[in-house]
């Protein structure tokens, strides 16, 4: 299959923080691994980032820092999604004025907007910028989806809305993804858990929250799968699913924060309330869990 920047392992990558701040010598560690790891771009402060407890500044530092850091080297889809349209284009504009090379959009979440709503929202996004955009459904988080004909329409007015991250669907989204869409429109899953039986559907790869520490493994079940290899990419399916279980025992991204550090790549495990620090029976069953798939 021919690929594009798009396709592939592309890690929703945590922040770091220590002390209450940014940790910005762990957040250059761990972009520096996920490159070395292979994985072909970076999410930076999508939700696993904890972009909803980074203040604007934060927000667009952490950006501006990771573009600088990779340089080049891989993607990086920088996550400025809001509730709030307004809030959502001034994100977007201050990410691309950071050097921002594409942009990954979440559903608006609690106001529950109709489909002509969403419609709307993410157009007033793709008219002030011409760099490629993956939009972000995610029902269980958001309450509502990014219905197929919503995604059809926002692709034919505006092609440089390229890509779907879809979470918590199932093989019959997928399939119609895939039918209604055609080839070209990049399908990423957003689940860890779900990335091979949607990549059997017809999607191109991952934004994974799993891959900020076992990288190469997902890197590799992507390859393979990309190749039609769907056996071999089975065996890493099995292989890596009680970690792609596991790290969502307790919110996001604080078990994955824990287990990070537990490894020794960022410094600090602390995440930002209302979020807390994992649970004793969380971090045991990451430690046993890790110690069986020789990640620690």
């Amino acid at each position: 299959m021919k690929t594009t920047p798009f396709y592939g392992v592309h890690t929703a990558i945590v922040t770091p923080m220590k002390g209450g701040a940014v940790d910005y010598a762990s957040l250059g560690k761990l972009i520096d691994y996920q490159i070395k790891e292979g994985v072909q771009g970076l999410v930076p402060v999508g939700t696993t980032g904890e972009s909803p407890t980074l203040d604007y500044d934060e927000h667009i530092e952490v950006i501006r820092y990771t573009v600088k850091r990779v340089a080049g080297r891989i993607m990086v889809m920088a996550g400025t999604g809001s509730n709030n349209t307004k809030e959502q284009i001034e994100l977007t504009q201050r990410a691309l004025d950071a050097g921002a090379p594409s942009l990954l959009l979440v559903s608006p979440y609690y106001n529950k907007p109709t489909q002509e709503g969403l419609f709307r929202h993410f157009a007033a996004v793709a008219k002030i910028t011409d760099k490629p955009i993956i939009l972000y459904s995610i029902p269980g988080r958001c309450v509502i989806d990014i219905a197929v004909p919503t995604l059809k329409r926002l692709h034919r007015e505006f092609p440089h809305i390229i890509g779907v991250k879809d979470s918590g669907g199932g093989p019959d989204r997928w399939t119609e993804l895939r039918r209604e869409l055609g080839d070209k429109f990049v399908i990423l899953s957003g689940d860890d858990s779900a990335t091979l039986p949607m990549m059997a559907c017809g999607a191109h790869g991952v934004i994974s929250v799993a891959s900020n520490l076992a990288a190469k493994p997902i890197v590799e079940m992507v390859r393979l799968a990309l190749a039609g290899d769907l056996a071999g990419a089975q065996k890493l399916h099995l292989q890596y699913f009680p970690f792609f279980k596991n790290i969502f025992n307790e919110p996001n991204p604080t078990p994955i924060k824990w287990a990070l550090h537990r490894a020794g790549i960022i410094a600090s495990a602390e995440v930002r309330l209302p979020l807390c620090e994992a649970s004793q029976p969380v971090e045991h069953l990451l430690e046993l869990t890790m110690r069986e798939l020789k990640l620690v």
